[in-house]
């Protein structure tokens, strides 16, 4: 028997013959399209969100409100646009902010306040920042679509960020550690491979699956830049995947060998690390598979082709990094011969 659709989701053939999808809680309401493959993980994240969004949508705010304004902007392409996994991450800042201002009319909302709720998370800067983009964003669509004569954000700057060497790269000799405790036949040992050589975001990691790969080749849109990169799946991977286990849709499988969220995975995958005694970070084992490239001389295109990057500065500080180190083993080398005579 087939399933039964999930309630609230209507498809609609175009013109072209394909079908879209969409979510609309009420017969006359705002609807929100779909646009991952249908059946996907993917898409039953995108069905859960639209569900959430527009269900809060359906008490109706007072015109002029904050809460308003927001439910204006999540009709617009300037949301919907958005990756799903910046949505979310500004649905769950936009909560918190509804939460104590929705009411206020929007005029209220002046660049004193949005400095005060910045300052308020400057504990953690990363948080800060990305509560000022939130409210960017936000303001940047009401000033041109004209229900803000100004955008109270202009100006304001982002807190200043602690230096710090971000998430740990993995070595050599955690790769090794890691592996004699979870040999090739376990799914913590797929986990690992998956993420060591293909170089993908956690977010991504889990979406992968056979579905993305033809003749030896995966291709996949980043969840983070919605950027396609290219990964030939490697014959180190593709011993680990065939001895697996793996699930159907994803590589990536829990013990139920069902897909999971980024999240769950990141617990899992960090318990799986604990358990080896190395670092428990996806991001360090992507850093890792970044420095392996860079010591074997990979250009800027070729890191960006396969990390999904723009532009040169994160491939350039890789490059310069293996560069320094090579450099300073062949100038020590020298300074020994010069003993030497």
């Amino acid at each position: 028997m087939p399933k039964p659709r999930p309630p609230h989701l209507q498809g609609e053939v175009t013109r072209h013959g394909m079908t879209v999808w969409y979510v609309r809680l009420e017969r006359r309401g705002p609807r929100t399209r779909l646009r991952a493959e249908f059946g996907s993980p993917e898409f039953y994240e995108e069905y859960n969100a639209a569900l959430l969004g527009l269900s809060k949508r359906s008490n109706k705010a007072a015109a002029g409100t904050l809460a308003w304004l927001v439910e204006r902007y999540r009709e617009t392409s300037a949301w919907t646009d958005l990756s799903l996994a910046t949505r979310r991450q500004r649905e769950n800042i936009l909560r918190h902010v509804l939460e104590s201002a929705g009411p206020q009319p929007i005029s209220r909302i002046t660049t004193k306040v949005i400095t005060a709720g910045r300052d308020r998370r400057s504990a953690t800067p990363a948080q800060a920042r990305h509560f000022v983009d939130t409210l960017r964003g936000l303001f940047r669509w009401a000033a041109d679509a004209q229900h803000v004569k100004a955008d109270p954000t202009l100006g304001i700057k982002y807190p200043k960020q602690k230096k710090t060497g971000g998430f740990i790269a993995w070595t050599e000799e955690h790769v090794a550690t890691y592996q004699a405790r979870w040999p090739i036949g376990t799914r913590q040992r797929v986990w690992l491979d998956v993420l060591l050589y293909t170089g993908l975001r956690r977010g991504d990691a889990v979406r992968f699956g056979r579905q993305h790969v033809r003749d030896g080749v995966g291709t996949l849109k980043t969840e983070k830049t919605d950027t396609q990169v290219t990964l030939p799946i490697l014959p180190e991977l593709e011993a680990t995947l065939r001895a697996g286990p793996c699930g159907d849709l994803t590589f990536i499988a829990g013990e139920s060998a069902r897909p999971m969220t980024k999240e769950s995975f990141g617990n899992e995958f960090r318990d799986a690390c604990r358990a080896a005694g190395v670092p428990g970070s996806a991001h360090g084992v992507r850093k890792l598979a970044a420095i392996r490239l860079a010591n074997a001389e990979a250009t800027v295109p070729q890191l960006n082709a396969i990390f999904g990057w723009s532009g040169a500065r994160m491939a350039l500080h890789y490059i310069e990094n293996a560069d320094r180190g090579r450099l300073a083993r062949e100038g020590m080398s020298k300074l020994i011969k010069t003993n030497a005579k």
